[in-house]
């Protein structure tokens, strides 16, 4: 195990998504716009009508994923948490319908149905980046640290 810690927290930023919006790519936007490096993904709720989420399907190495496609099914978001590292964001999401919740690493192509709301904390001087392993499997790391 290993961990990070900061008490130099930088500017919050609360995102509405409207009808239509992509909430990833909305996302990357903020990120680019606003030269977001690392922050936390501590909130985000709403309505989907089109999303994408893809999970590890086996316990063995290298992993089988799945992408669990919806298009044009009212969806409610749930959850959207993550880590925004080095600019790039690793984020999962839970979604449910009116049968069952679903939970998966959020990719494209996600569209709002009617709302979203999406909070963003930045992290001041964690510095940090992901690598991959010996298994090629990115680790989270702060450029901090010795290596």
């Amino acid at each position: 195990m290993e961990y990070f810690s900061t008490q130099e927290i930088g500017r919050i930023f609360v995102l509405r998504l409207d009808q239509g919006d992509m909430v990833l790519e909305s996302i990357n936007e903020l990120i680019v716009k606003e030269g977001i490096k690392d922050a936390v993904v501590v909130s985000g709720i709403g309505t989907l009508d089109r999303c994408t989420l893809h999970m590890v399907m086996t316990t063995g190495y290298p992993p089988v994923e799945h992408f669990e496609r919806w298009e044009d099914k009212p969806l409610e978001l749930a959850s959207i948490d993550g880590i925004i590292a080095d600019g790039k964001p690793h984020l999962h999401a839970v979604v449910s319908d009116r049968e069952k919740a679903y939970a998966g690493h959020l990719e494209n192509g996600c569209r709002v149905l009617y709302l979203a709301e999406i909070v963003i904390v930045e992290v001041k001087s964690l510095d940090l980046t992901r690598v991959p392993n010996d298994k090629n499997i990115l680790k989270l790391i702060s450029r901090k640290q010795r290596l």
